[in-house]
C-alpha cells in the first residue's frame, strides 16, 4: 500500500471519537502514575502538560460551536488551536528552567508562545464553561492597558503587551499558578473516582440506600431525592450536571407523589446545589480554597460541616412541610428492589469501604488526593473481587470510568487557566487591594452593608458559571476585601464559596434550576424563583458565619454547641415561614414575623436567640393544629 493511501486509511478508520477516548485514558493514567509517585516530575511540568492535554481534549470534544461542528473551517481552527496548545507548551517546557534560574529574563519566543497560551486559554474557557467566563478574564486582562486612562482608584500606570503576557505565562502567579495546579492533582483524581463509582453503580447503591430510609414517611420521594442528590452532588462537582444526572429519577418520583411540577424542580435543584458543600468531597471548589488559603484540607471540610448540615435539614423541612401543606400522604405499599435491607448494604459494602477510606485516610493526615488514589485502587481490587470476573468487559469499565473522569476535569482545568488569567491580572497591576477599598469605601466601614455588597457582587460574578469558576473567580476578587474588613480568611472565603455555589439557582441565570425545570416540564423561571424561595435559609447561613464563628466550628465546643441547636431552630423557622405551614396554614403577617425570628436564632447573640425562640415557641402554641389539607401554593384549596 503506498504511504498516502495507507494515511487516508488510517485517519478514515480512526474516528474522532476514539481519538478522544485514547486522549482522554492517557491524560487520566498519566496523572493517577505522577500522583502514586511512580514517575515525578516538577510542579512547573505537570501544570504545562496538564493544560496541554486538557485544552487539547476540550477542543476534539466541544466544537467551535454546534452550528459548524461539520464545517471544514471549524476543524481547521481546532487543529490549529490543538498545534498551538502543543507548541506552545512543548516550548515553555522548555525554557522555563532557564527563565526561572536567570531570574526572569527572556527571548522573544517566550512572548509570542505565551500570546497563544493566552489564546488557548480564553477560547477554551468559552467552550468549556461559557462565553461569561471568557468575557470576565478577557476584562481583566485588558485592565492593566486601559488603567492609565481611567479615573480616580481605579487609574494606575499601566503596563506593555509583553510584560503582562510574559508575566502570566512564565510565573507561578498567571496561568499555572495554584488553581491549574489544583485541578491537575485534586480535581483529576476526584473526578476519576467519582466516574468510576457511577460506572460500577454505586448511583444505584445510593439511591436504594436512601429510598429505604424515607420508606413510610412522609413525601418519602422527596426526602429520598434529597438525600441521593446529596451524596451524587458532592462528588459530580456540577449543580446543573447533578441534576441532569439525578433529576431524572427524582423529578418524577416527586411529581407521582403529588408535588406540582415546578416545586420538584426547584426541590431537586435546591438539593443538587447543596450538593457542592457537603463534607467529605464538597465538589473541586472546597480543594481549591484549601490550597488558596494555606490550610489542609481536612480543616475546610470541618469547618464546612455544620452548615451543610442546616442546609439540609432546612430543605428537609421544607420538603415535609409542602407535603402537609398540600395533603400527601405516606406511601402504603413498598416498591422496587426486592431484596432485604441487610443484602442491599452487603452488596454495596464496597463503596461504603471505599467511602471509610478516604475519609479515614484524609483525618490521619493524608493528602486529599493520596487518599482518593488509595480509595481508587480499594475500589477497583474490591470491585474484581465481588464480581470474580476478570475479563476485557473489565477493563473496559474501568477505562471508561478514567475516561469519563478526564472528559469532566477538561472544562474545570480552561476555568482554572482562566482564573489564574484573573489572578496574574490583579496581582500585577494592584487591581485586587483597590477591590477591598473600593467595597470598605462604599460600605462605609459598617460591616453588615459590606457583607451585603459583598454578597450581591459574589452572586451577580457567579451568574452563569459552575461553582469552581465562580468560587476561582470570588476568591481573587471579592473575598480580599471581607479579609481586609477584619473577617478571617477562612470566614471569608466560605461566605463568598456558599454565594458562588448559590448564584446556580438565583434567577435570571439559575443554571441548576432551568436544567430541572426542563426535566419536570415546568416553567423555567418559575422554577427558579421557586428554588431561591426554598433556599431562603441558605442566603442567610454566611452572614451567621461572619457574627458567630461556631456556625463553622470555630470556636470552643460549648459555643459550637449552641451554634448547632440555634442554627437548626433558625433554619427550621425560616423553612416554615417559606412554605408558609407550622401546624396549618399561615397568614402573610405570621410568616414575615417568623422569618425574623428566624433570622434572630441565626445572628448567634445570646438576647437575639432568646428573642427568636420566645417568638417561635409562641408562634407554635398559639396556632391551632390542623390536619393536612391540600393547599396550593397560594394557600386555595385546589
Amino acid at each position: 500500500m503506498e504511504p498516502l493511501a495507507f494515511l487516508r486509511h488510517f485517519g478514515s478508520s480512526l474516528s474522532a471519537e476514539r481519538v478522544q477516548a485514547v486522549l482522554a485514558l492517557a491524560l487520566g493514567l498519566y496523572h493517577l502514575i505522577l500522583i502514586s509517585g511512580i514517575v515525578a516530575v516538577s510542579t512547573m511540568e505537570m501544570r504545562l502538560t496538564h493544560l496541554a492535554l486538557t485544552t487539547t481534549l476540550l477542543f476534539l470534544c466541544k466544537p467551535l460551536s454546534q452550528r459548524m461542528r461539520v464545517v471544514p473551517l471549524a476543524r481547521m481552527i481546532d487543529f490549529a488551536l490543538i498545534l498551538g496548545a502543543v507548541g506552545a507548551s512543548l516550548w515553555l517546557l522548555s525554557r522555563w528552567k532557564s527563565i526561572a534560574f536567570s531570574g526572569g529574563l527572556t527571548v522573544p519566543g517566550d512572548f509570542y508562545a505565551g500570546a497563544v497560551i493566552l489564546v488557548v486559554v480564553f477560547e477554551a474557557a468559552r467552550r468549556g464553561v461559557g462565553l461569561a467566563l471568557a468575557l470576565i478574564a478577557a476584562t481583566f486582562f485588558v485592565y492593566p492597558f486601559l488603567s492609565p486612562y481611567l479615573p480616580g482608584l481605579l487609574g494606575g500606570r499601566g503596563y506593555s503587551l509583553e510584560r503582562i503576557v510574559i508575566f502570566l505565562t512564565t510565573d507561578t502567579q498567571g496561568v499555572y499558578g495554584i488553581p491549574i495546579g489544583v485541578a491537575a492533582t485534586y480535581i483529576i483524581v476526584f473526578t476519576i473516582f467519582g466516574s468510576l463509582l457511577s460506572r460500577l453503580g454505586a448511583g444505584d447503591f445510593v439511591f436504594e440506600i436512601s429510598r429505604r430510609l424515607t420508606y413510610g414517611m412522609r413525601a418519602a420521594g422527596a426526602k429520598t431525592a434529597v438525600l441521593f442528590s446529596t451524596l451524587i452532588g458532592m462528588i459530580s462537582g456540577s449543580a446543573a450536571g447533578n441534576v441532569a444526572v439525578t433529576g431524572t429519577v427524582t423529578i418524577p418520583m416527586m411529581k407521582r407523589e403529588g408535588y406540582a411540577p415546578h416545586q420538584a424542580a426547584a426541590i431537586e435543584a435546591l438539593v443538587s446545589t447543596g450538593g457542592q458543600i457537603m463534607p467529605p468531597v464538597m465538589g473541586a471548589a472546597a480543594f481549591i480554597m484549601a490550597e488558596i488559603i494555606g490550610i489542609p484540607y481536612v480543616k475546610v471540610m470541618g469547618a464546612g460541616l455544620l452548615p451543610a448540615i442546616l442546609f439540609f435539614i432546612s430543605v428537609l423541612v421544607i420538603v415535609h412541610l409542602q407535603a402537609l401543606r398540600r395533603g400527601i400522604e405516606p406511601a402504603s405499599e413498598r416498591s422496587g428492589d426486592p431484596r432485604p435491607t441487610w443484602r442491599v448494604l452487603l452488596d454495596g459494602s464496597r463503596f461504603i469501604a471505599t467511602f471509610a477510606l478516604l475519609i479515614g485516610l484524609m483525618l490521619t493526615g493524608y493528602s486529599p488526593f493520596k487518599a482518593s488514589l488509595w480509595a481508587i485502587a480499594l475500589l477497583v481490587v474490591s470491585e474484581l473481587l465481588w464480581t470474580r470476573d476478570f475479563n476485557l468487559a473489565f477493563v473496559k469499565r474501568i477505562a471508561a470510568g478514567v475516561i469519563d473522569g478526564s472528559r469532566n476535569v477538561a472544562p474545570i482545568s480552561a476555568a482554572c487557566a482562566a482564573a489564574g488569567i484573573i489572578a496574574g491580572a490583579m496581582s500585577v497591576s494592584g487591581l485586587g487591594p483597590k477591590a477591598a477599598t473600593l467595597i470598605e469605601f462604599a460600605s462605609g466601614g459598617e460591616l453588615w452593608i459590606a457583607l451585603l455588597l459583598t454578597m450581591l457582587a459574589a452572586i451577580a460574578l457567579g451568574l452563569g458559571l459552575p461553582t469552581t469558576a465562580a468560587y476561582l473567580i470570588l476568591a481573587t476578587v471579592v473575598a480580599p476585601a471581607l479579609v481586609k474588613l477584619g473577617i478571617p480568611v477562612l470566614t471569608a472565603h466560605f461566605f463568598v464559596f456558599y454565594y458562588g455555589c448559590l448564584s446556580t439557582i438565583t434567577p435570571p441565570v439559575a443554571l441548576a434550576s432551568y436544567v430541572a425545570g426542563g426535566i419536570a416540564g415546568a416553567d423555567i423561571n418559575r422554577v427558579g424563583w421557586t428554588a431561591a424561595l426554598y433556599g431562603l435559609a441558605s442566603y442567610a447561613l454566611p452572614f451567621a458565619f461572619c457574627f458567630g464563628p461556631g456556625l463553622l466550628l470555630q470556636a470552643d465546643a460549648g459555643v459550637n454547641l449552641v451554634a448547632a441547636v440555634t442554627g437548626i431552630g433558625g433554619v427550621a423557622t425560616i423553612a416554615a415561614a417559606t412554605v408558609g405551614w407550622l401546624r396549618g396554614p399561615l397568614p402573610i403577617s405570621v410568616r414575615a414575623v417568623l422569618g425574623a425570628a428566624g433570622a434572630l436564632l441565626l445572628i448567634q447573640e445570646p438576647v437575639s436567640s432568646a428573642i427568636g425562640a420566645a417568638i417561635l415557641i409562641t408562634v407554635w402554641l398559639v396556632r391551632k393544629p390542623r390536619p393536612p389539607v391540600g393547599l396550593a401554593d397560594d394557600g386555595i384549596k385546589e
